[in-house]
């Protein structure tokens, strides 16, 4: 496994973020939030992207057993006698199995595909929930929901084809 790309996947939310939240839709979010400039001057930045990034990171961790499909295999396999010791038969299986299929479903569209599906059907309805008991406006809903689609997707898609 290689935990750097999941370092680097981190990133993207903050990235995106910046281009998102600060230039594509800042306004209309300020605006949906509530928010001037002058309200969001003098938050302790630094610390608000550290435990972003610890966030992005858990995210990033998270992606990686829904992304790569081999991980599954592996999960069902943990429990068996001598798999985490790297000896008996379902370690030799799990290495036969990453040997013929270990490339399988390993591109960063199918990643890309699954964070898509990821930001749709669990972030979109957990946000919309949650937007719709505190009173915000669809474009509220939109311009959240749009975000981790996106983050999600490309987040997923690094993961899927690095990792």
């Amino acid at each position: 496994m290689n935990y750097l790309v999941l370092f680097l996947a981190a990133l993207v939310p903050i990235l995106i973020g910046f281009f998102w939240y600060g230039s594509l839709f800042g306004n209309v979010w300020m605006k949906e939030m509530n928010f001037t400039k002058a309200s969001l001057a003098g938050k302790n930045m630094v610390l608000t992207l550290i435990l972003s990034y610890v966030f992005s990171f858990l995210l990033a961790f998270f992606l990686l057993f829904l992304v790569i499909h081999q991980m599954g295999v592996m999960q069902v396999l943990q429990g068996e006698p001598g798999f985490e010791d790297q000896t008996g038969e379902a370690f030799s299986f799990f290495q036969n199995f990453l040997g013929t299929y270990g490339d399988r479903f390993r591109t960063f569209k199918h990643g890309a595909l699954h964070g898509t599906m990821s930001g749709i059907f669990f972030v979109l309805p957990i946000l919309s929930i949650v937007a719709m008991f505190e009173r915000k406006s669809v474009k509220y809903i939109a311009i959240n929901s749009g975000y981790w689609i996106v983050t999600l997707a490309i987040m997923g898609g690094i993961i899927c084809h690095w990792v």
